[in-house]
């Protein structure tokens, strides 16, 4: 059921709405004329991908309805800034139907908006400015990314469950799953010793193959990745619990040592909701970086700088 707006919106003021759209959830931030943050919050996540079928469409649609009833309580915003997951192409095809999606929930012209990539808007809340260094982000996904002093943004990575992500919360679940499934295959039975399986079985709500075919095959890629929560929870009484989260953390590493053979050594941010899983990832990073390599481990707060963005003037946003 979608939830309505208010039925007498607020006129719109001079206030920024920012989100940071993730496989997981979609943060929200609404910003004033100054600045300041006025409200925030979250729903489900979204991503353009969902565009690509009808059911990822309704989905979708439901989402930013819920969206915009949370928003117009505290403001009519005038303009958006929007970082959203798998949307590579800022004026292309996909951002348009996103635009237009976003209008009819939010009452904004196409105009009003920018819709870009999750990570163009992440970076620019890593640093301060392009060219400064490079970002690792970990969420259901992971990916690193670099804008250079002319604006470029280039990648490592974050091609999705099927052709990576390694080091994200999904690929730590399929990797634990897979352990888990390989070693059943040599001795049926074996792994309801291991605190891994339990507390995965748990997740998932049965310990035979059909259960977790069901899980892993029917949900979505938000609720796979969400199974990494059970292999942290393993982590503190099962040892392969917590050697795969480290190989999380050299995975990660090894988009940030891409960039840096192609763009020359500058300091490493390293955020998203994977690193705040266990302390494992993020020493397995390190460890897998130069020791001399500055790195930062932090959780950006994405949406608010996408709020702030958003107080541009409208010609400074692209249409």
């Amino acid at each position: 059921m979608l939830s309505a707006a208010p039925s007498s919106p607020p006129a719109p003021s001079d206030l920024g709405l920012g989100l940071d759209a993730g496989g997981t959830h979609t943060r929200w931030a609404l910003a004033g004329p100054d600045g300041a943050l006025l409200a925030e919050g979250q729903v489900a996540g979204i991503s353009a991908t969902q565009l690509a079928q009808a059911a990822g469409r309704m989905t979708l649609t439901q989402t930013l309805h819920q969206l915009a009833a949370a928003v117009l309580l505290h403001g009519r915003p005038r303009r958006l800034v929007a970082g959203i997951t798998g949307l590579a192409e800022p004026q292309g095809p996909v951002a348009q139907q996103l635009k237009d999606l976003l209008a009819q929930a939010l009452g904004l012209a196409p105009r009003q908006m920018h819709c870009g990539s999750d990570m163009e808007i992440a970076y620019r809340s890593a640093f301060a400015a392009p060219g400064e260094g490079y970002l690792v982000y970990a969420g259901t996904g992971a990916i690193a990314a670099f804008i250079d002093q002319q604006g470029r943004f280039e990648r490592a990575g974050g091609r999705g469950p099927i052709l990576g992500d390694e080091g994200g919360g999904y690929w730590i679940a399929r990797e634990a799953l897979a352990a888990i499934w390989r070693q059943e295959d040599e001795q049926p039975g074996s792994t309801q010793g291991w605190p891994l399986a339990q507390a995965l079985y748990a997740a998932i709500g049965g310990s035979d193959w059909a259960s977790t075919r069901a899980f892993v095959y029917g949900a979505d890629r938000g609720a796979v990745g969400r199974l990494a929560l059970a292999v942290a929870a393993a982590a503190e009484h099962d040892a392969r619990a917590r050697a795969l989260l480290r190989r999380a953390g050299h995975e990660l590493a090894r988009l940030a040592l891409a960039l840096l053979r192609r763009h020359g050594p500058r300091p490493v941010v390293a955020a998203g909701r994977a690193l705040l899983l266990h302390e494992s990832i993020a020493a397995g990073l390190r460890e897998a970086l130069p020791a001399d390599l500055e790195l930062r481990v932090q959780q950006l707060q994405a949406h608010h700088t996408a709020a702030r963005l958003a107080l541009l003037d409208a010609q400074d946003l692209t249409p």
